[in-house]
C-alpha cells in the first residue's frame, strides 16, 4: 500500500509548491494512471514513491509517504528497492549489459540475492514477460517493445512489489506499445502487482486503469475510479471526447465500449462526407509565425532511390517520395522501418549510399550538410539536443546571427509560437511543449523551404499538441513542405495531409489521411475504429456534423 499523507513538495524556498497538500491511499493490485498537463508535478509524484524526492532531486518534501509501511523519507531509494522498482522511458539509456539474460540477472546481483534463486527469478521472468526466445539476443538487436519489456523484467526478477513507469510508452509504434501494456496487465492481474503509470497518451492507458491521479499543475491532485475522473478530466482520449460531443449514455474508456453505443450516431453520420467537415478546430487568436514577412517559399522536396547502410545493414532501401510544398506529410510505420535514419539523409547529416533528393530542383544529395539546411531543417526527436547555451534569449540571438536574420527575428516567431517565455529562462528548464517551439523557432529562423520533425509530440500532452496542429498547419500553409515523423496516431489523423507508411526501409503505402488511417487495423485512430467502415477521424470533425444539426 501507498500512502501520501499531507504531502508537499518545493524545489527551493520560495517557489511554488509542485505538489501541495497531497492525500492518496493507493491499495496494492491496481493499475493506476497518472496524469496531468507537461510540467504539473507527475514525475514529482512518481519519484516521491520511491524516494527519488527529495533524495537523488534536492527540494523540500513535508508531510509523509509510506510505501508497504517504510518512510521514504526515512529510508533512502536503495532501501527501498527490494519493494518498488523504476522502469525509465528511454530502456536502451538504462541498460547496463550486453544481453537479455545478463540485464534480467545485473539488478538482483547488486542485492546480493543467491545464485539459486536469481536462476529461477530470470527463468520465471522470462516467461512471464515472453521473453524466454530472447534470452540470448544483444539488447541493442530488439525492438523498442522488447527492450521495453526487458526494463521491466530487470525490475520484476529483482522482487519488487510496485512498478512506477514515467511515459513508457511515448516512443513505440502501437504494435509495441500493446506488447508492454499487455505484459503489464498480466502483472496486474496474474500477479497482483502495483502498476503506477504516468502518460499524456491516454487512449493508450486509460481503458485499462483501475483508478486515476490528475494532477491540477497548482500543486493539487485529485483521485478515483477512472471512468469517474474523466467525466470531469479536461485531458481526456479522443474516445471520452467523441462521447461527450455525441451524447453517449455514459462515458466510454475504450473502443469497444463506445462502439457498442455507437450504433445511432453511424447511421447519423452515414449520408456524410467526412471529407467535408475540417478534422482540426480553426486557429484563434495565433499571429502567423512570419506575418510581417514575405511567405516565398513553394519548393516540394523529391527523393528518388535513397538508400542509407549502416555497416551491413540497410536501414532505407531505394526509398523514392515527395513532399509537396503548402502540405504535411506524415511517415509512419513500426519501430525500426527506417523512418529517422530516412529524415537524417534528407537533412545531409546521414550520408546516403544511393539515391537523389533535391528541393525547388537544387540537387542537395552530395551537397554539404551546411547547404542542405539552407533548404532544409529539422527538430530532431530530442529537441533539447539542439539547445546548447544557458538562456533562450541567447539561443534566439545565436540564430539570427548564424542565419544572418535581422535581430529579433527569432524571437519574434517564438513569441508567435509560444507566447511569453521569459528570454532569461535557462532552455532545460523549459516545459518539453517550450523547447519544442524554440527550436522551431530557431530552424525557422532560417527560412528554410522544407521543415522536417522527428516524433514532436514525445512529452506533450493534448493542449500542446493541439498546438502544435495549428502551428504546423500554419507553416504548411504559408508554402512550406512539412515532414513528420510520428507513431502518435491521434496526432497523424489531426494534422496529416498525406502519409507515408514505411517497413524494413521501404515505403509500402501512399495515401491521403483518410484513406491510410481509417483503413489501417495498426494506424488507425479511435474514431476511425469506433465509426468503421465511415472515414471519420477526429472528434471534432464529428461534432461539426452534430453542431450543424
Amino acid at each position: 500500500m501507498i500512502v501520501f499523507d499531507h504531502v508537499s513538495v518545493k524545489y527551493a524556498p520560495g517557489e511554488p509548491e509542485v505538489l501541495r497538500d497531497v492525500n492518496l491511499r493507493l491499495e496494492d493490485g491496481q493499475l493506476i494512471l497518472v496524469a496531468g498537463r507537461t510540467g504539473s508535478g507527475k514525475s514529482t509524484l512518481l519519484g516521491a514513491i520511491n524516494g527519488h524526492v527529495p533524495h537523488f532531486t534536492g527540494g523540500i518534501l513535508s508531510g509523509r509517504v509510506t510505501v508497504d509501511g517504510l518512510d521514504t523519507a526515512a529510508n533512502p531509494p536503495r532501501e527501498l528497492a527490494h519493494v518498488v522498482g523504476v522502469v525509465c522511458q528511454d530502456p536502451l539509456a538504462g541498460f547496463v549489459t550486453d544481453t537479455v539474460e545478463e540485464e534480467l540477472a545485473y539488478g538482483m546481483e547488486q542485492l546480493g540475492v543467491d545464485p539459486a534463486t536469481m536462476r529461477t527469478r530470470v527463468e520465471e521472468t522470462l516467461d512471464i514477460l515472453g521473453l524466454a526466445d530472447l534470452r540470448s539476443r544483444a539488447l541493442r538487436t530488439l525492438s523498442g517493445g522488447q527492450q521495453q519489456r526487458v526494463a521491466i523484467g530487470s525490475v520484476l526478477a529483482t522482487g519488487v512489489r510496485i512498478l512506477v513507469l514515467d511515459e513508457p510508452t511515448s516512443a513505440l509504434d502501437p504494435v509495441s506499445s500493446e506488447e508492454v501494456l499487455a505484459a503489464l496487465l498480466r502483472l496486474v492481474h496474474d500477479l497482483g502487482l502495483t502498476v503506477i503509470i504516468a502518460e499524456h497518451r491516454l487512449e493508450r492507458v486509460a481503458s485499462y486503469a483501475d483508478r486515476m491521479i490528475l494532477l491540477d499543475g497548482m500543486g493539487s491532485v485529485r483521485e478515483g475510479e477512472t471512468r469517474f475522473m474523466m467525466e470531469t478530466s479536461e485531458l481526456v482520449p479522443p474516445v471520452v471526447e467523441l462521447g461527450r460531443i455525441a451524447k453517449f449514455e455514459q462515458i466510454p474508456l475504450s473502443v469497444r465500449e463506445a462502439r457498442r453505443m455507437a450504433g445511432p450516431l453511424r447511421e447519423l453520420l452515414s449520408d456524410k462526407n467526412p471529407g467535408d467537415y475540417r478534422r482540426i478546430p480553426p486557429a484563434q487568436g495565433r499571429s502567423s509565425v512570419h506575418a510581417d514577412m514575405e511567405s516565398a517559399w513553394g519548393a516540394d522536396l523529391v527523393a528518388s532511390g535513397i538508400v542509407v547502410n549502416y555497416g551491413v545493414v540497410q536501414a532505407v532501401s531505394d526509398v523514392s517520395l515527395r513532399l509537396p510544398a503548402g502540405k504535411i506529410t506524415v511517415l509512419m510505420g513500426r519501430n525500426g522501418s527506417g523512418k529517422s535514419s530516412l529524415l537524417w539523409a534528407l537533412t545531409g547529416v546521414q550520408k546516403t549510399s544511393g539515391g537523389r533528393f533535391s528541393v525547388d530542383g537544387v540537387a542537395l544529395e552530395k551537397q554539404p550538410a551546411s547547404k542542405v539546411r539552407s533548404y532544409i531543417r529539422l527538430v530532431p526527436q530530442n529537441a533539447s539536443d539542439l539547445l546548447y547555451l544557458p538562456s533562450v534569449e541567447q539561443e534566439c540571438e545565436a540564430a539570427d546571427r548564424e542565419s544572418g536574420s535581422a535581430p529579433g527575428m527569432c524571437r519574434t516567431i517564438l513569441e508567435a509560437l509560444a507566447p511569453k517565455i521569459d528570454s532569461t529562462t535557462h532552455p532545460r528548464d523549459l516545459s518539453e511543449g517550450q523547447k519544442l517551439c524554440l527550436v522551431l523557432a530557431i530552424q525557422l529562423t532560417a527560412r528554410p523551404s522544407v521543415i522536417l520533425l522527428d516524433e514532436p509530440t514525445r512529452g506533450l500532452d493534448y493542449p500542446a499538441k493541439s498546438s502544435l496542429t495549428q502551428i504546423l498547419s500554419e507553416m504548411a500553409a504559408e508554402g512550406r513542405a512539412v515532414g513528420v515523423v510520428t507513431h502518435d496516431v491521434e496526432f497523424a489523423a489531426e494534422v496529416a495531409d498525406q502519409i507515408i507508411v514505411m517497413a524494413t526501409g521501404e515505403v509500402i503505402q501512399v495515401g491521403t489521411s483518410s484513406q491510410v488511417l481509417s483503413t489501417s487495423a495498426l494506424f488507425a485512430p479511435q474514431v476511425a475504429k469506433v465509426l468503421y467502415p465511415e472515414h471519420w477521424l477526429t472528434p471534432y470533425q464529428v461534432g461539426e456534423v452534430l453542431w450543424e444539426g
